[in-house]
């Protein structure tokens, strides 16, 4: 499967859900490979920070040809993840035209919703061409103590695509994680920010 993480809004946690996704499929025994379209690179220097055995590789692929390319390097691999652009252009367009689950990130807020409104369009484009693409809204780095307020629910409500039950928070374990090169499930096994993620990739999956 090839699942790509966009939004053109930048802070919306694109790299720490890709990265922290491709972790927990890896650590259930599947072959996973992520790749950094974004030519910041920050996925590719999350993997060159990390001291253990990486647990899949990372290959960076900013190039408006990924729905050609990931293919061919998907053979080998159970999942596939794409860490997208920040922007929304033709690699954008390229790696959802490549994927067969595209996800949203967006904070908990009305600006978010109306960044995101540049992807959803370019999905609705490329489902001309290819039907089968799925997309889902994740709300990522939700603070603690805050409530999902009506309107970002009643805004999401207009788009054609679902939004997860499941909520990843704003931890301070994400960025300690990523320091080291490591995911929060080997971070803090336990913690809630590892419960938040096995939860939203179960939720994937189940899509």
């Amino acid at each position: 499967m090839i699942i790509s993480v966009l939004n053109q809004k930048g802070g919306v946690g694109k790299t720490t859900l890709s990265v922290n996704i491709a972790t927990a499929l890896a650590l259930g025994s599947n072959k996973v490979l992520l790749v950094d379209a974004d030519t910041q690179g920050s996925a590719l220097d999350w993997h060159s920070s990390r001291v253990q055995e990486a647990l899949f590789p990372v290959v960076g692929l900013a190039k408006p040809t990924l729905h050609k390319d990931i293919p061919e390097l998907a053979g080998p691999y159970d999942h596939v993840i794409i860490d997208g652009p920040p922007r929304a252009n033709d690699v954008a367009r390229s790696a959802i035209m490549a994927s067969h689950i595209v996800l949203i990130p967006l904070q908990p807020s009305p600006y978010d919703v109306w960044a995101a409104d540049e992807i959803v369009k370019l999905i609705q484009e490329a489902l001309v061409f290819r039907e089968n693409i799925k997309a889902l809204f994740i709300v990522n780095r939700k603070i603690a103590n805050t409530a999902i307020g009506r309107d970002v629910s009643s805004a999401l409500a207009g788009y054609p695509f679902a939004l997860t039950q499941s909520i990843v928070g704003q931890r301070v374990a994400f960025a300690e994680s990523a320091a080291q090169g490591l995911s929060v499930l080997e971070f803090e096994p336990k913690g809630a920010a590892a419960k938040e993620i096995k939860s939203l990739v179960h939720e994937i999956m189940e899509f």
